[in-house]
């Protein structure tokens, strides 16, 4: 442990670390007790799923299997919007 060190220190030299495009999967399997889902769009659902997953196991959700895989790609891969904004989080490294 550093002491002497503030949190302003250490979110400017988290943000002077290279800012690249990863794909990420995630696969969750789990069983939720929860009030018909039928009648959510995939937005909600989505939504609802991702809040009970980060809520955490409890009584009324069962995580089953987790599978994550984070790979780095090409900035090319990535959309012009994200690159765009790619461009903008490395200027703005650059400028402190």
């Amino acid at each position: 442990m550093t002491y002497g060190s503030s949190n302003a220190d250490n979110a400017i030299q988290h943000n002077l670390q290279p800012v690249g495009v990863y794909e990420c999967e995630v696969k969750l399997k789990f069983r939720l007790l929860e009030e018909s889902l039928v009648d959510c769009d995939r937005e909600q659902l989505l939504q609802l799923v991702v809040d009970a997953f980060a809520y955490g196991s409890d009584e009324y959700l069962e995580t089953l299997h987790t599978e994550v895989a984070v790979q780095q790609v090409s900035e090319l891969e990535a959309s012009p919007e994200m690159r765009r904004q790619l461009i903008r989080l490395r200027n703005a490294n650059c400028t402190k």
